[in-house]
């Protein structure tokens, strides 16, 4: 009888092995990353190392085996395709039944970087808590460090098959595109938590590290701190509570298993119902959207921005990085009520190039386009629907940013400077979408097509620049105001001032930018059809 876990593990070996001998470029993209990991979980090894002995290092231990728990779980949801054996449907016309199938699987889970970092942090770890009674501590961490390494596994396992439907579709694709803002976000949190315990001290993680060590996967790495301490009942039940996760965990991932791996792929009728919902939904949205081409072609910006993989990911990361920069720095007290203006810079930078998002179906575009009135309108739709989102949007950062602050007063000034950069943004936006238009490529997570980096840079750094200088008026009143002292008495005309310039300058600039994209309609579409 053939031994199914050798031959999944031999599988494996060979995907990696004959992925590597794909090109030269994924080899030694593939060696570098590797390099970099271990040589990041070595550092980390020799830190927790160092760490022995120290009061809280348990506190500190626990949640890092927590966090690499989680780390493990959303991995299948933002990699799909970082391991091929992760979709279990490629063996469903095999005859494997589910146990020995789950072994199998689980076995090949630990092989990979992946694994290997794990093992590296979850060594250091238990080096950095084991004390006191050595022989019972080297016994527990023993059992611990595979116990802790298993139930990652398990998991990572266990959410990937329950989504599997999901990570085969184009919401799973998405979520493919999204992975590099899920990683900025966390790293900015992490830099964020790592400058309030260099303020407060590792005793700060004390309270939340007392229920941690009662996770599953972190309470294996508990256990040898509680017997190293003499409280062998207490290590026990950490030790039972990580068993009794891992067992839970295979027994789900076995019966979802069975369930995918033996029923219909009812997919397509799956999607019927809410497609039907989502039809109704942009009716509704249709009726409050204005009439003729304009509401048109706002609904259509919409649909990009829901629908399109590459518009949806840019979207959220300028959501995300516009909210992250003002808030963050005003919880670290080194923020400014200024930097709010921070989120309507991001969202502007939406207005560029957006002809490219329409890749080669712009021709649909350009053959309604027979006029600078048309383009005109064209240009104005597209405007109006980037303001659904940004203007409540970038109005809310500006409310919360001045609230973590408590700087009320200066509230209208701010939000008035806000509204007149996104006006000049969306302004430079469609001229610079009219002159400098470039390819958006639909696969990989590059933005730019090879050769047109350059058009990218100067479209959206130029547009940056003009759009600060076409501010500098109601900048240079902001100022005056400020430098006299008469911000608390004259402050608040800043907002209607600003309003009413960011409205001039998109006017203006939709105005000038119409001819240009009406004379350049076949020179645009050939720049856009490149990806």
């Amino acid at each position: 009888m053939t031994n199914v876990t050798a031959t999944v593990v031999r599988l494996k070996l060979s995907l990696l092995r004959n992925g590597l001998r794909q090109s030269g470029g994924r080899r030694a993209a593939y060696i570098a990353s590797a390099v970099v990991t271990l040589l990041f979980a070595a550092l980390q090894l020799l830190g927790l190392i160092m760490l022995r002995g120290h009061a809280h290092a348990v506190s500190l231990v626990v949640l890092l085996v927590a966090v690499l728990a989680l780390g493990w779980a959303v991995m299948p949801l933002f990699f799909p395709s970082g391991d091929e054996t992760l979709d279990p449907t490629r063996l469903v016309m095999l005859p494997l039944r589910p146990q020995p199938l789950v072994r199998a699987l689980l076995a090949a889970s630990l092989v990979g970087i992946g694994p290997l970092f794990t093992l590296l942090l979850l060594v250091g770890s238990v080096i950095a808590v084991a004390h006191g009674a050595a022989a019972y501590a080297v016994a527990v961490a023993v059992v611990a460090v595979p116990l802790a390494l298993l139930v990652c596994v398990a998991l990572a396992r266990a959410v990937a098959a329950a989504n599997v439907r999901l990570l085969s579709s184009r919401k799973g694709r998405d979520l493919a595109v999204l992975s590099g803002l899920v990683i900025a976000v966390g790293a900015q949190v992490v830099n964020f938590g790592a400058q309030r315990l260099g303020a407060a001290g590792l005793g700060q993680l004390d309270p939340v590290a007392a229920v941690v060590r009662w996770l599953p996967g972190a309470s294996a790495l508990g256990a040898v701190d509680s017997v190293s301490r003499g409280a062998y009942g207490v290590a026990a039940g950490q030790l039972l509570v990580s068993l009794g996760a891992l067992a839970g965990l295979i027994a789900v991932w076995a019966r979802t298993l069975t369930k995918v791996m033996t029923a219909p792929d009812a997919s397509t009728l799956q999607a019927a119902e809410p497609a039907g919902r989502e039809r109704g939904a942009s009716r509704g949205l249709a009726r409050l959207l204005p009439a003729g081409r304009t509401g048109t072609v706002m609904e259509r910006s919409l649909r990009y921005i829901w629908r399109d993989p590459k518009t949806k990911a840019a979207w959220v990361t300028s959501l995300a990085i516009g909210l992250i920069v003002p808030v963050f720095n005003a919880l670290q007290g080194t923020g400014s009520i200024y930097f709010a203006c921070f989120a309507a810079g991001m969202l502007g930078i939406q207005m560029y190039n957006q002809f490219g998002q329409d890749t080669s179906a712009f021709w649909m575009v350009a053959m309604a386009i027979s006029s600078p009135r048309d383009a005109y309108v064209e240009l104005r739709g597209r405007a109006l629907g980037l303001l659904v989102v940004t203007l409540p949007y970038a109005t809310l950062v500006t409310v919360v940013t001045t609230a973590l602050l408590g700087d009320w007063g200066r509230l209208p000034e701010v939000l008035g400077l806000s509204l007149a950069l996104l006006g000049a943004m969306l302004a430079t936006g469609a001229w610079t979408s009219a002159r400098f238009p470039y390819s958006i490529p639909q696969e990989g997570h590059k933005n730019v097509v090879a050769g047109q980096a350059g058009l990218a840079w100067i479209a959206i750094f130029g547009g940056m620049v003009a759009a600060a200088l076409l501010c500098a008026p109601v900048i240079a009143v902001t100022i005056w105001l400020n430098v006299t002292g008469e911000t608390g008495d004259h402050g608040w005309l800043l907002l209607p001032v600003g309003a009413v310039y960011g409205t001039l300058i998109t006017w203006l600039g939709l105005r000038l930018a119409a001819p240009r994209t009406a004379a350049r309609l076949p020179e645009i579409l050939w720049a856009v059809s490149k990806g």
